[in-house]
């Protein structure tokens, strides 16, 4: 039986205590996904529920349903963490949100339970969502803008004036980290291959570098930071542009310390903190046309699978965010 089936045999079946949901019973690939029924749930001290609009897709989504995640996921659970809808209940202790706000950020610090019609959203991990993007366009943003926010300064402390290398500069994380620091003053020298040059230079980067024809460690020297979204062999060689007292900060891959101390460099791996401090920010800074959104597949919310697809390079994927659009289900 498709998604879509299911969802027309339990419509007139479900009640409003009840709501569709991505499952996971075990971990797997994308064919242990299953969408069903499932109690609508109801908002705990310093919780919010949420109709979903729009939820976002990202890789750390197909590392839970994998069973790779870093942090302990009990069975089953509810795929999902990117998510911007409207506050329809709000638990005890939560006095900043009311119910009719319009809201984005995630769901808990687990990444669980956003691919549903609704989702219980901690109270501190959600803003009101910025006013001049859709609620697709606001799901795509949470934890890639806050990831590249809090690598560029919370843990690379880098300032105007100084130099940063960003690795996988055209993915969706390196592509805010590049508008970021463009807006802070920060000199950027953006890694990409060759079919996204033109896209990391429209971002407003400085220096771009195609991978597949230089190596950047050939052309870059005494760079104040490297952020790496790419892991690998690419992390190791990245010691070498860093000048001494400089930072390598990776979201993908835990650094090699013997390397940080023979190039003199800090080096760290650090697991995003979302917190409605930094949507807000994030979101003035949209509706001041200061950060570009990049929206990729939009499919339904009975698609899910198809998306998880997607991330496992099973199915074509494009550039971009991939969001599930609960409109179009």
């Amino acid at each position: 039986m498709t998604p879509s089936s299911i969802v027309s045999q339990v419509g007139e079946e479900r009640t409003h205590s009840t709501m569709m949901a991505w499952r996971v019973h075990e971990f797997g690939s994308p064919q242990v996904m299953k969408f069903e029924p499932v109690p609508r749930p109801k908002p705990g001290p310093g919780e919010v529920l949420v109709k979903v609009e729009a939820a976002g897709v990202g890789p750390w989504d197909g590392w839970i349903r994998a069973g790779k995640s870093a942090l302990p996921q009990p069975l089953p659970l509810t795929l999902g963490s990117d998510l911007s809808g409207e506050i329809v209940a709000i638990g005890p202790g939560v006095s900043e949100r009311r119910v009719g706000d319009q809201v984005y950020g995630v769901t808990n610090p687990q990444f669980v339970g956003a691919y549903a019609e609704y989702a219980l959203a901690s109270a501190g991990m959600v803003s009101n969502k910025p006013s001049s993007l859709t609620h697709v366009e606001a799901a795509s943003v949470p934890v890639v803008a806050v990831t590249a926010w809090q690598a560029l300064f919370d843990h690379a402390g880098l300032k105007s004036g100084q130099t940063v290398v960003i690795h996988g500069a055209a993915g969706n994380v390196g592509s805010y980290a590049v508008q970021l620091a463009r807006h802070a003053g920060v000199q950027t020298i953006a890694t990409v291959s060759t079919g996204d040059i033109s896209v990391v230079r429209n971002l407003g980067t400085n220096t771009v570098i195609d991978y597949r024809a230089q190596r950047f460690e050939k052309e870059v020297r005494d760079a104040d930071a490297v952020i790496d979204l790419v892991g690998g062999e690419t992390q190791d060689r990245s010691f070498q542009v860093i000048r001494r007292g400089g930072k390598l900060i990776s979201a993908v891959a835990r650094p090699d310390q013997d390397l940080a101390k023979r190039y003199g460099v800090e080096a760290a791996f650090f697991l995003v903190n979302v917190t409605s401090q930094y949507l807000t920010e994030i979101a003035r800074l949209i509706d001041d046309g200061k950060l570009r959104t990049n929206v990729g597949a939009v499919l339904p919310l009975a698609d899910a699978r198809e998306a998880h697809l997607m991330l496992e390079r099973v199915r074509p994927q494009p550039k971009g965010k991939i969001v599930l659009d609960l409109g179009a289900s």
